[in-house]
């Protein structure tokens, strides 16, 4: 085998029905399915076990969330290569085997993204990548804009483990995903820790998946969410910046704060966030943060010009969409 395909599930199995179903119209065939199951009670375990008796199930006793499940599918895996994919998608029947060509192409290539679409609207872009700001914010590169403006091949900040490829042998290097994170930026995160050692996350077209997005969550907002997501966004920048970068970044990263926190205020979960900056700046030195090596330096300048860049990138998005 070549290829495992890691699924991890939380009460999902009205979306696993056509997720597996499109898997197995995969034109290629070597690979292997492993869903980790973060101990559903909607049966989605035993309807696995039933339909689909060649995927390996492991049920954890209680939710672990994304990273813990996606960790134990890599440990179990043996291939060069891991697919983590999202319960609510739908693949292309070349999906994989585009996937695989790309990540082969380069041994420097630690992840692939592919291009998310939206399920209910397939001519809008869900996700082309991921990119990170030097204010902390994540994006998706190129939601809600048309998908025939993101046709084109490229590098990105980070591949969005909602639908990625990865080198297995290179998480040995750096480690799996942070479990700390529970859900939430962990792919960026793991994306970061590459870029620090040298290898590229890109972006390949040409393998698309149709994914209906915030399946597990329930809603694009909500208290869990966006308490996760901005305890996690402390947790990113002390793990991957070295202190004299954290220096550097801090007033971009306090006015992206500062600029969030108004957002969500609006929103009405001004105090979540809030709580969830709170929370990751009390719980930040738990984090296993990231070495600093010189022979790294020049990835750190690299990564610090992408990230001054990719805030330019993120006001161009912004603009496009509305």
């Amino acid at each position: 085998m070549k290829v495992t395909v890691i699924i991890p599930n939380y009460n999902g199995i009205e979306y696993l029905k056509e997720c597996l179903k499109s898997l197995k119209a995969q034109t290629f065939r070597d690979f292997a399915v492993i869903v980790v199951d973060n101990c559903s009670t909607d049966g989605s375990p035993e309807y696995i076990k039933k339909y689909y008796p060649e995927i390996r199930v492991f049920k954890l006793d209680k939710n672990y969330g994304f990273s813990a499940a996606v960790n134990k599918g890599i440990q179990k895996s043996r291939t060069p290569y891991v697919i983590l994919l999202n319960n609510d998608t739908v693949v292309h029947k070349n999906y994989m085997n585009e996937l695989y060509n790309h990540i082969n192409s380069s041994k420097k290539i630690f992840s692939v993204s592919s291009r998310m679409i939206s399920y209910y609207n397939r001519g809008i872009i869900d996700d082309a990548g991921d990119l990170y700001s030097v204010t902390g914010w994540a994006f998706q590169r190129g939601i809600g804009q048309p998908v025939e403006n993101f046709d084109t091949p490229c590098r990105v900040f980070s591949a969005c483990a909602g639908a990625a490829i990865y080198r297995r042998e290179v998480f040995k290097k750096i480690g799996l995903f942070d479990e700390m994170h529970f859900a939430y930026l962990e792919d960026i995160d793991m994306g970061y820790r590459a870029r620090i050692e040298g290898y590229r996350n890109e972006y390949c077209p040409a393998a698309m998946v149709y994914h209906i997005g915030s399946a597990t969550s329930g809603s694009k907002y909500n208290d869990f969410k966006v308490r996760l997501a901005a305890r996690n966004s402390v947790y990113l920048n002390y793990k991957n910046m070295p202190f004299l970068q954290l220096v550097i970044n801090f007033l971009p990263l306090f006015a992206g704060t500062v600029v969030k926190a108004v957002f969500f205020q609006k929103k009405g979960y001004g105090n979540i966030y809030c709580r969830g900056i709170l929370e990751g700046l009390k719980t930040a030195h738990n984090c296993r943060k990231v070495k600093f090596k010189w022979k790294n330096l020049i990835n750190y300048i690299i990564i610090e010009e992408e990230l001054i860049k990719n805030t330019f990138l993120y006001a161009k998005d912004f603009l496009a969409r509305h």
